[in-house]
């Protein structure tokens, strides 16, 4: 494809549109209320692949200064803030290990809406993690072991070989959490929710927080 024909895909979004006066009950004074509902609704959609699936940004710290990175992990939860689970030896966990602050989108194309969250993230205590780590499918809870994330790896013939034997030493019991192995949450300081409109004049509410609780703006396109 040429930057011209790149220049010149674009879609005009004409499915909803997106307003305070529409949000529902405690909507207005608490934003994660609104998170959880269209997260729910993206779900029932049925038309994304991966509802779940929101873009983690974190920082991190090098001798030239600070660098953003980013990756798609999924959410796992939403209580007083988003709650996702890693290797907390992966770059990210490291990465939030010295700046623990994050952000994160959730792009949800058929419906024609946005997500932004960004905040300081905390870690999910141990009793949690081990309650997700066990809900886990079995070949995921292998996979936990297996992968020493991020890190450098010859092939793919030594990953699975790595897997096979950690299947083999848990095959007679239920596999646990590894120990490096956890969940984290970010708690918001602002939330904005965005829905596509047509000629690009689309919705936005934004939520900041503020020592008397959340403020709700509209924002310009």
């Amino acid at each position: 494809m040429t930057d011209d024909e790149l220049a010149h895909v674009r879609r005009s979004y004409e499915r909803a549109a997106l307003d305070a006066t529409a949000l529902e009950d405690g909507e207005a004074q608490d934003p994660l209320r609104a998170v959880r509902r269209w997260l729910g609704e993206a779900v029932d959609a049925g038309s994304e692949l991966e509802p779940t699936a929101m873009m983690l940004a974190t920082v991190e710290t090098t001798p030239a200064g600070p660098l953003p990175d980013a990756r798609v992990v999924l959410c796992k939860g939403i209580d007083h803030g988003l709650v996702f689970y890693t290797r907390r030896t992966s770059t990210k966990g490291r990465q939030l290990a010295v700046a623990p602050v994050a952000a994160v989108t959730f792009l949800w194309t058929t419906l024609e809406r946005q997500i932004r969250v960004r905040g300081r993230v905390e870690l999910i205590d141990d009793a949690t993690s081990d309650a997700y780590f066990a809900s886990r499918p079995r070949g995921s809870q292998i996979s936990a072991w297996s992968s020493d994330q991020s890190t450098p790896i010859a092939d793919r013939e030594a990953l699975d070989a790595y897997a096979a034997a950690v299947a083999e030493r848990f095959a007679q019991g239920p596999v646990p959490r590894p120990p490096r192995w956890g969940g984290y949450r970010l708690v918001p300081d602002a939330v904005e929710l965005w829905q596509g409109r047509p000629n690009r004049l689309h919705d936005r509410l934004r939520w900041r927080r503020t020592d008397a609780g959340w403020n709700l703006d509209r924002l310009q396109p």
